[in-house]
Formats: C-alpha cells, structure tokens, sequence
C-alpha cells in the first residue's frame, strides 16, 4: 500500500502536537522533581556515524533545528559539553565544536554562573518601508526602548543635506537602544525637524513612526543604505557585545506625501540577532 504524502496541514499538525506534548512532558517532569525548573534540557540526537559529515556538524545542526522549531526554547539551559559527550559517546572537542558553531550563529551564548543558553531567535526583517518597532510588535516580541540621548540644535552638514535644510535650521537628535524581549537588539541615531519632532517621553514608550504618523506625518518613500562594521567599545558595552563584534548597519532618509524630508537616521544592529530580508526577481 502507497502512503500518501503528508499535506501542509497535516505536516503543521503534527510539529504543533510534538511540541505541545514536548512542553507539557517537562511541566510534568518539573512537577514530579524529575527535572529542575533552570536545569539543563536534554534533546533526543541522532548521528549518522557512517556518513561522511563531520559529527560535530551533525550535532550542531540537530541543535540548531530543535532551536528553529521550539523543541528548545529561550531561555532554556542546555546540557554542558561534558555530559552531552557522555550521553551521545563522543569526544569532548566534538561537542565543543558544535556549541561553539551555534554560540558563533548567535543560538547558544554562554554564560558564567549559568552555563549554556538558548538565546531569542534573530530577528526576521524584510526590507520595506517599516520601523524596527512595527516590525518586532507584528512578530510577537516585546520592543522596549531606553533614550540615551535627545538634542536641539543645528545640524551637522550630513544631516542638513539628507533633510534638505540650511545650516542654520534647528533639528532634534535622538538616540536610543532599542531591545527586544529584553535584550539589546540596536542602538539607533536619528535627526527630525524640530517641528515635527516627538516629546523625549514619548519615545520611550513609542516608536518614532508611531509618533509621527500620531502628528499626521506619514512617511511614503525612504532611500536606504545598508552596510556592515565592527563595534565600536560604547557600542559593544550597550548591545551586550564584544568590541569589534560585527554589526548591520542602515542609513535611511525618509520622505512625507509631499515629497519632503523628514527623518534620517543611522542605526546599527547585533549581527548575531538581527538580519534584513529581500526578494531578487530576474528582469
């Protein structure tokens, strides 16, 4: 008899219900002491010994995968290199390797004090005419926002001419860090016409698009720039990074209805959370 394949529907259905029975398998054993709430997750993995793949690589993409699909979740501790070498029989350089695969990815950070953790999967965002904000509220995660800095006066000769202002005009300076779910995600430098410019308060708890479409801007075109560098030591101490880590940046000026320039901002983002997202059509 042929078995048919399995439909998207009945493929969704089924991870749903492994990952349904996964998390209340661990509440139970959570209930009846048989796995500390904070201890190490153990993760069913299967090595193909006979294959050409290098173990650790096969180790370090089940992990990846049991990450990908919620099997471990944020948070969630995972099993030091030593007993993971024991339980699964290889060599401790072997599961050093694969940790570090994933540690290097932005998966696992390491800890002092702690251990190994599974970190808040990267953020997804496809290039189009959106704030960070928006884009972290659509996708379920928790955006927060600390002010670092907020100025009045004129505008270096850069951003008087990505605004389309003369020297001697008046622009707001922002910069603030923006997280997400608590942890630092991008610290983001921008300059408004003092005009139209939100409230420091106001930015603390809103996104800065927010604010303007609240003031009946409303941003319809936007030239972007994206690049990448190293951190620098102030950037690195804010977003939780070392110096020199690498880092996503954009340069963006947007544009109201009329044509008019009303935002530029500079914005750099941890590589290891953060990536931008495109679609290449053949013309």
């Amino acid at each position: 008899m042929t078995v048919p394949p399995a439909t998207p529907s009945c493929q969704y259905f089924v991870l749903t219900f492994y990952l349904v029975v996964n998390r209340v398998l661990r509440f139970l054993w959570q209930a009846q002491g048989k796995l500390e709430i904070g201890a190490a997750v153990p993760l069913t993995v299967e090595l193909d010994r006979s294959s050409p793949v290098p173990l650790y690589y096969q180790l370090a993409q089940a992990i990846e995968a049991a990450i990908r699909d919620g099997e471990l979740a944020p948070g969630d501790r995972f099993e030091n290199e030593l007993a993971l070498a024991k339980r699964l029989s290889l060599s401790r350089p072997t599961t050093r390797r694969a940790i570090q695969e994933l540690v290097d990815k932005g998966l696992l950070v390491r800890k002092r004090g702690v251990g190994t953790q599974v970190v808040q999967n990267p953020v997804h965002r496809r290039v189009e005419l959106t704030s960070l904000f928006d884009d972290l509220a659509r996708a379920g995660q928790e955006p927060t926002t600390a002010l670092l800095d907020y100025q009045v006066g004129p505008p270096e000769e850069e951003v008087a001419r990505e605004l389309n202002l003369a020297l001697d005009r008046e622009v707001v300076s922002i910069r603030r860090l923006r997280c997400a779910n608590g942890e630092p995600l991008a610290v983001m430098t921008n300059y408004l016409p003092v005009e139209i410019a939100p409230g420091a308060e106001e930015l603390e708890s809103s996104g800065l698009y927010q604010s303007l479409r609240a003031r009946g801007v409303h941003i319809r075109l936007a030239r972007q720039r994206i690049g990448a560098r190293g951190a620098t030591r102030a950037e690195a101490q804010l977003l939780d990074e070392k110096p020199n880590a690498p880092l996503l940046t954009m340069a963006r000026t947007a544009f109201d209805d009329s044509g008019a320039a009303v935002e530029f901002g500079n914005h750099c983002y941890r590589a290891s959370r953060y990536y931008f997202d495109t679609t290449l059509v053949d013309r």
